[in-house]
């Protein structure tokens, strides 16, 4: 027998009224069951809804004859509006249905027929169906009742009874099933969706005849598997759009119709992941064990088990408590979704591809990397990013040797490189002597980008691996042609260059890389612009969830004025509103004619972009906000390292690495393996100017 019951999973599922880590409400997943009563007592059904207007109850008009040669007023198709995806809900010519058609035996009929190949079945079929425990003769009779009521509905051209033969005429009945189908045929996940409310005719029962609910059984578990699959890959469609919360709806139907599923659970898992919260994941794949022990000796699945270790092995953020959570990714939808159609046919393809992301300073090139690398991670696949600074345009192989004393050292498969080119790099870095000693101790003539080349191609070939260069546009001559070569003798890897660079200062080199691209170098150029209205709305939305939408609105076109629709300069306001900004004690013009942000000077900015820089400033912690102000005094044009930054701020150890990690979080800094710069430099002119006194700017350069 179907269980009834729902299982819960999630750590905040012991009590209904509490939310998950997800911020959605788990509702039960039947309501309460009615009495069902047999058509003969008048009685309503049990799990049918009639939405609509309440009306006045009265009897059915007995329709009169109508007076020869009076024209007929044919009644408009589909009659009956039928929705089974989930509790029942009947319409009628748009209006409430009868109650007499709402009795159980006569909405199972039309239930039947409706999903019936052809829209027919014969009588003795029907009557085997709903009235078993009646002798033939009564039973015939409440047939001929139900089908009298539903030709009263539908009109006697759309329901004929003939011989022994009953069927529905075409599209006399709009079942939403149909129009699910026909959805699904063109993988429209995002209008298919919203069609689920439960299960197949939610709560409805015929508790004595076996055969209805076994058909009825048979199509729940159809439905199921057709509904699970629909949410899935909305949520799935969402999360990469980047659309964190848009995914959240989806994925609490789909548990609440299976919560046994792994394909749910992942997703879950996926979006808690990304929205950087590993804990809550892990805490949910726990207790999915936990449930699974005791339902079924399966064992787990190891895509399931594969991306939980995937997520153990995630970085760790040391945060204050009090931290508010990341801006989630907007209005990159499409930019998004191209880098990772790259990846994926990178990674199934076993080949090279290219991402170039070319955008303005503050357009949130950096952002987007970052949301790359987070989805390659749970993908099974590698990264590896370095950040190029204006200083690195003086360096000979700047970007080659971040590489080699970056995160490269611990990717998968790097072992497998030959010798020589593992020589090469031990020669230059220490890491990789201790990682690699008998390659340290043997001469090599290799050149550090052949060896870095080397290693790329033995570390594609055990998983793919996504290598982000980050600000391009500062590179070094050198590290462009080793780009170069790269990109040409690794063609048959599974590697996928991300490379940002701006518009405004430009590099010719990398002009021409993003001309080759689709023609000679497969891979995709995406040139995310300034937020449009719509982008403003929803980040006003999520930065002030209780204003309502005419504040959201006024709150948009002011940020919109004031910012540009500029992303970085975006959200420093909204986030600054939040804390308590007036925003109407503010005024000023920005931007000036044919002028970037980089091109612009903290005096030039509007005052409330200034006053938002302040206010989110004195929201870091007393650690943080040292920092800081240790970065923006050492910063000038190039990395600061860590440890500089801590001499600085008088800061070491854990407090460091927590102090570091807020900034990181809240975007006033970017790190790579040799340092951190921040995000943008005029935000560090205005840190230096107004949050810096002489004192402390005298004490940060002595320490």
């Amino acid at each position: 027998m179907a269980r009834t019951h729902r299982h819960r999973w999630s750590a905040d599922r012991l009590s209904p009224s509490r939310r998950s880590r997800l911020g959605i409400r788990h509702r039960r997943a039947l309501a309460p069951r009615g009495i069902a009563r047999d058509e003969q007592s008048g009685g309503g059904v049990q799990g049918v809804s009639r939405r609509g207007p309440p009306v006045e109850r009265r009897r059915a008009a007995v329709p009169r004859p109508r007076r020869h040669g009076a024209a007929a007023h044919p009644r408009a198709v589909p009659v009956i509006t039928l929705r089974a995806l989930g509790p029942l809900e009947v319409r009628v010519d748009g209006a409430n249905a009868p109650d007499d058609l709402l009795w159980t035996r006569n909405l199972a009929l039309l239930l039947y027929l409706a999903r019936a190949p052809a829209h027919r079945c014969t009588r003795d079929h029907a009557i085997g169906l709903l009235w078993p425990e009646k002798d033939q003769e009564k039973a015939r009779g409440s047939l001929r009742e139900a089908l009298r009521v539903l030709r009263r509905c539908l009109g006697e051209a759309h329901l004929r009874a003939e011989a022994d033969q009953v069927q529905l005429a075409a599209g006399a009945v709009e079942l939403d099933t149909d129009r699910f189908d026909q959805l699904i045929a063109h993988q429209d996940w995002a209008g298919a969706a919203p069609l689920v409310t439960g299960p197949f005719a939610e709560g409805f029962a015929l508790p004595d005849s076996s055969a209805f609910e076994d058909w009825l059984l048979a199509e729940r578990s159809h439905w199921r598997g057709r509904s699970m699959d629909v949410l899935l890959r909305h949520a799935e469609q969402r999360l990469d759009a980047g659309d964190l919360l848009g995914a959240d709806d989806p994925l609490r139907r789909a548990l609440d119709l299976d919560p046994l599923s792994e394909r749910a659970l992942r997703a879950i898992m996926r979006r808690l992941a990304l929205a950087e919260d590993h804990s809550a994941a892990l805490k949910l794949y726990e207790a999915f064990l936990a449930l699974i022990a005791h339902e079924r000796s399966a064992p787990i699945e190891p895509e399931t088990q594969q991306l939980a270790e995937r997520i153990r092995r995630g970085r760790r953020w040391k945060l204050p408590r009090a931290v508010a959570p990341r801006v989630p990714l907007i209005g990159r939808e499409r930019e998004l979704a191209a880098i990772l159609t790259q990846w994926r046919e990178v990674r199934s393809g076993g080949r090279l591809g290219v991402a170039v992301i070319e955008a303005d300073p503050g357009i949130g090139k950096t952002r987007l990397a970052e949301e790359v690398i987070a989805r390659v991670a749970l993908e099974a696949g590698a990264s590896v990013a370095t950040r190029a600074v204006p200083a690195d345009r003086h360096q000979h192989l700047s970007s080659i040797i971040a590489l080699v004393h970056g995160g490269l050292v611990d990717v998968p498969g790097v072992a497998a490189a030959p010798v020589a080119a593992l020589g090469a790099l031990a020669h230059e870095s220490s890491e990789w002597a201790e990682r690699f000693p008998a390659a340290a101790g043997s001469p090599s003539a290799q050149s550090l980008s052949a060896a870095v080349t080397e290693v790329l191609r033995s570390a594609s070939a055990e998983q793919p691996l996504l290598l982000v260069v980050d600000d391009a546009h500062w590179l070094d001559n050198a590290s462009l042609d080793a780009l170069e070569i790269m990109i040409r003798d690794l063609a048959r890897s599974r590697l996928l260059f991300v490379v940002t660079t701006t518009r405004e200062p430009g590099n010719p080199r990398i002009a021409e890389l993003m001309a080759r691209i689709g023609r000679e170098v497969p891979g995709v150029v995406v040139t995310p612009g300034a937020f449009d209205e719509e982008d403003l709305r929803v980040l006003a939305r999520w930065s002030m969830p209780r204003y309502t939408a005419d504040q959201v609105n006024r709150l948009a076109r002011r940020v919109a004025a004031d910012s540009a629709g500029i992303p970085l300069l975006a959200v420093e306001i909204c986030r600054a509103v939040a804390q308590g900004m007036d925003v109407d004690s503010t005024s000023g013009a920005w931007p000036r004619p044919l002028e970037t942000l980089g091109q612009t000077m903290p005096g030039d900015l509007p005052e409330s972009i200034v006053a938002a820089i302040r206010v989110q400033f004195n929201c870091l912690s007393i650690q943080g906000a040292a920092a800081l102000r240790a970065a923006a005094v050492l910063g000038g044009d190039g990395r600061v390292a860590a440890a500089r930054i801590g001499r600085g701020a008088r800061l070491d150890g854990p407090a460091l690495d927590a102090a570091l990690d807020e900034l990181e979080w809240r975007s006033w800094l970017a790190a790579d393996a040799q340092g951190y710069t921040f995000v943008a430099r005029v935000v560090r002119e205005v840190v230096d100017r107004d949050m810096v006194t002489e004192g402390e700017r005298q004490r940060i350069k002595e320490a």
